[in-house]
């Protein structure tokens, strides 16, 4: 072993067995302890267990502090999750908050023509376009689609989520189907994104 030091390292040294010294002078041996029990005239035999009783509270005091360390970061990590879900949260609803509805219309599948009188013996389904400004460039649109028939009964609804947005404007869909004994009279559709009312389209069924 190379015992070899550098001035620095002798200086350290030198520091360290001063105070190892000093903490020494400042430890009480066994019969020292026992001598001072007997000044005080309390029972000597009792050391063992004191010492003993001692060691498992500042075991105790260790284990608390590395408890409150431990319940410390793990509640600066959550306020941080929090923080940064907050960030995130509010900037998809600023994003939301931005987007509005150009072009709307209920018509036939593939169709680019509004339809306003849809006949339940012949027409199976109907479709709401939605053509969005300012959607999200590269993220996707949760949507939803209610459809309310003559009695302001919701009948159908629909939620789904987008492509990929690579555009905007953007056009989006949803439809509902339709039957004989759908009800006759006068239809609303809705669509909302993420529960924020998007636009809302009214038709006739006979």
């Amino acid at each position: 072993m190379d015992t070899r030091l550098t001035q620095t390292q002798l200086s350290q040294v030198v520091a360290e067995v001063d105070r190892l010294a000093q903490v020494r002078e400042a430890e009480l041996d066994r019969e020292q302890v026992k001598q001072i029990l007997q000044e005080l005239n309390l029972p000597d035999d009792l050391l063992d267990d004191a010492l003993i009783q001692l060691r498992r509270r500042e075991a105790l005091t260790q284990q608390q502090q590395r408890h409150r360390i431990v319940i410390s970061t793990l509640a600066i990590m959550i306020v941080g999750l929090l923080a940064t879900f907050a960030v995130v949260h509010q900037k998809q609803q600023n994003k939301i908050a931005r987007i509005a509805a150009s072009q709307d219309y209920v018509s036939y599948k593939d169709s680019s023509k509004p339809v306003a009188l849809f006949d339940r013996t012949k027409d199976s389904q109907m479709f709401y376009q939605v053509t969005l400004k300012n959607p999200p460039v590269n993220d996707r649109l949760t949507i939803s689609c209610n459809w309310i028939d003559p009695s302001g009964q919701s009948v159908h609804q629909s939620r789904y989520q987008t492509q990929e947005i690579t555009r905007s404007p953007w056009s989006t869909f949803c439809y509902a189907p339709l039957t004989s004994q759908s009800n006759p009279g006068n239809w609303t559709v809705k669509m909302t994104i993420a529960d924020r009312p998007i636009s809302e389209q009214t038709f006739v069924v006979r």
